[in-house]
């Protein structure tokens, strides 16, 4: 009998690795939760400004850390922007700072009882950083560093 558990707790450990990083995944960006419900295709709003701060968030518990912007706006004054997970934003082409003046697309929602948008796009001058599709879909789905679908 103490064969057959030696070689089953091997076998469980031969495991382990694959098993502790199948559950780091997309650190909870790619799962329905709260947070994603949050946007609405048909509150998709368009918002021109400066960006006053890039900062990094955790939106829900189990989440890992996201990139949104500060963006000072005539009409609206200052604007979250939720963007996505550092580990997408950092890896982009496209890099946001103080100071750079953007167009951005989204869904405007109520985040933390204060307006936001969850960014479909991005716009820095010629650039144009897509995050999401029209329906909220996140770009970073199936996303792996090197292979950009």
């Amino acid at each position: 009998m103490k064969p057959m558990q030696f070689i089953i707790g091997l076998g469980f450990l031969m495991l382990l690795p694959f098993v502790s990083s199948a559950q780091r995944g997309s650190g909870g960006w790619c799962t329905p939760n709260n947070y994603s419900r949050l946007f609405n295709p048909q509150s998709i709003v368009e918002l021109k400004g400066t960006i006053v701060a890039v900062e990094k968030i955790t939106p829900e518990a189990g989440m890992s850390t996201g990139i949104h912007l500060v963006v000072k706006t005539e009409r609206s004054g200052n604007m979250s922007v939720h963007l996505g997970p550092s580990w997408y934003i950092d890896n982009q082409d496209v890099q946001f700072s103080a100071g750079d003046m953007v167009v951005v697309k989204g869904s405007k929602i109520t985040y933390n009882n204060a307006p936001a948008v969850i960014a479909v796009s991005v716009t820095k001058g010629d650039q144009v950083l897509t995050l999401r599709d029209k329906k909220g879909n996140p770009a970073w789905n199936g996303w792996r560093k090197g292979r950009r679908q």
